[in-house]
């Protein structure tokens, strides 16, 4: 539930900032008439996001056997790539309000009203689809949770509208420094989970199955097992490709992240 809750707050909290500083813009240029194409654009992302998650979902029930291990293994490797490119990306990006005003700025005094209806669009379809793969990897190595992601979204609704309705403005820097290693974590889970799959469908080797076993004491499926499981991909007996693949992820983020520093 943590998982989930972590991943479609963060998803729909970016969403949000990108819609709220759009229509703060509008309402102080006194160009709130264009408040529509943002209602419109936003509703037609989450419409699009839907129907992605049911094409998505109906896709991943037809494989079996060998076939669901190679596709929930893939799935997973490329949730973890994608995490890592916005972790990345949105550091860099800082969420510049600055930035996305200019182009709404420059759309409309060029009356480029369809680029504006596509920055929405585009912002909220692809924060849709990359919540639908998270959640779709989340539960194929450790399960999902519709009651953290509903959560998840709701708070992230009403922090953006607290944030643009209220008189004082809250800084989000620890909040995206928190859920970014969290999320680094989650992806390199993720990313370990992966191998682990494809190692199962004879995909990859193995070379050395178990690298350690602590499951005695400290189950994968337990409480606290599941929830570190759900949150940094835990696996109390890993193999050694999982280990070297996690531990290297970590490292090379960390190397990625440190160059964007300076």
């Amino acid at each position: 539930m943590i998982s989930s809750f972590i991943i479609i707050f963060r998803e729909t909290l970016e969403v949000a900032l990108v819609i709220g500083i759009l229509l703060s813009y509008l309402k102080v240029t006194g160009q709130s008439k264009y408040n529509p194409i943002i209602y419109l654009s936003t509703a037609a992302g989450i419409i699009m996001s839907i129907i992605g998650a049911y094409i998505f979902t109906a896709v991943a029930g037809g494989f079996e056997g060998r076939a669901e291990e190679i596709f929930e293994g893939f799935v997973m490797l490329i949730g973890a790539v994608l995490l890592t490119t916005m972790i990345l990306w949105m550091r860099k990006q800082q969420h510049s309000a600055s930035g996305i005003e200019e182009k709404a700025e420059r759309y409309i005094s060029k009356g480029k009203l369809y680029s504006l209806t596509l920055l929405v669009f585009v912002s909220v379809l692809r924060e849709g689809i990359e919540s639908v793969i998270f959640l779709s990897a989340l539960n194929f190595s450790s399960g999902s949770s519709l009651a953290g992601a509903s959560l998840g979204f709701t708070s992230a609704v009403i922090l953006g509208f607290l944030i643009f309705a209220g008189s004082k403005k809250i800084s989000l820097k620890i909040f995206f420094l928190l859920t970014n290693i969290l999320l680094i974590l989650f992806a390199a889970g993720l990313l370990a989970h992966g191998i682990h799959e494809l190692q199962e469908a004879v995909l990859l080797p193995v070379f050395i199955e178990h690298i350690w076993d602590i499951n005695s004491f400290f189950h994968e499926k337990g409480t606290l097992g599941g929830i570190a499981k759900g949150l940094f991909g835990y696996n109390g007996n890993p193999s050694l490709i999982e280990v070297t693949a996690y531990s290297a992820y970590i490292i090379f983020v960390a190397i990625l992240w440190r160059k964007k520093e300076l």
